[in-house]
């Protein structure tokens, strides 16, 4: 201890801080702010997985040339060039986007109602109340065989699949999913994205999944909610205009719903509610299923 002590105080000692000057600390100040707000614009993109793998790229370069791999090395400064130019083009469209919010006058504005946002209460990232209204119109679409697809936005920003749609903007109602998709409408054809308790947009289209896998018979209402899961973090919630069925897409993977508790489970997982107020409710959950099986 004693070693470590006399090791700071020594290099303390030596160390020699430059002046700074009121235009300095302005400075600072000003590439903290750009350096916050470009990883919070990250989070909201695909941009924020192609980061994290950067940085363990990063974390392997820093490996390699603490131990002298110099042809890794050589190899990554060769390669650096490309690598630049890929980003660029991967990111092309948020780049796009976000040199348009700042032309538009909306850098600011955007930021602080992305906090308002991203403010969540008890009811986490939308309210029992969305559930149940999901549910709701799921069941009965489900019933007189009324195709849809219901995008549910998580963390990443769906912006991006919003302008290929229609605004809407209005709170999140089984009777307005209902009628959006009634057939024959102007917006049954296409996604509804939902973010938060607002329905935002609808005829909204979505990347089609290339997985082979994928059962054969299953339509492009469905390789579409695959394939938007695949591409981002949301749930999509799927009712096939043949069957009826209820089915819900999320990491790619696609799961056929049994029933209405089911569905609330899965919408659940992403409502990113507070820890003590899941377990309340899965307290609530069990009670009422002993309550129902007494009963029988």
């Amino acid at each position: 201890m004693q070693q470590i002590v006399q090791f700071l105080t020594t290099n303390i000692k030596d160390l020699h801080l430059p002046r700074m000057h009121v235009a300095d600390f302005i400075e600072i100040l000003i590439i903290s702010f750009l350096i916050y707000h470009i990883l919070k614009w990250l989070r909201k993109t695909k941009a924020w997985s192609l980061f994290k793998g950067v940085l363990v790229i990063l974390a392997f370069i820093l490996v390699a040339e603490i131990t002298g791999m110099n042809t890794i090395i050589w190899l990554v400064r060769n390669a650096l060039s490309v690598v630049a130019i890929s980003i660029v083009v991967v990111l092309q469209p948020e780049l796009r986007k976000a040199l348009e919010d700042l032309g538009e006058n909306n850098f600011l504005t955007s930021f602080v109602s992305d906090n308002i946002k991203t403010t969540s209460g008890d009811e986490g990232r939308f309210s029992d109340k969305t559930i149940n209204e999901i549910v709701r119109a799921c069941v009965e679409m489900g019933k007189v065989k009324t195709g849809a697809l219901i995008v549910i936005e998580q963390n990443q920003s769906l912006e991006e699949y919003d302008r290929t749609g229609i605004e809407v903007d209005g709170a999140v109602t089984s009777q307005l999913l209902i009628n959006i998709f009634e057939k024959n409408t102007p917006l049954h054809d296409g996604a509804v994205i939902i973010g938060g308790d607002r329905v935002r947009s609808a005829t909204c289209y979505l990347p089609l999944s290339d997985n082979m896998r994928l059962p054969k018979h299953l339509g492009t209402r469905h390789r579409a909610a695959v394939g938007i899961s695949e591409a981002t973090d949301s749930m999509t919630v799927i009712v096939s205009e043949e069957t009826g069925a209820i089915s819900v897409a999320y990491k790619g993977q696609l799961e056929t719903i049994k029933d209405p508790d089911r569905l609330k489970e899965r919408l659940s997982e992403i409502q990113n509610k507070p820890v003590e107020e899941v377990r309340k409710r899965k307290i609530r959950r069990n009670k009422g299923r002993e309550g129902a099986a007494n009963e029988a």
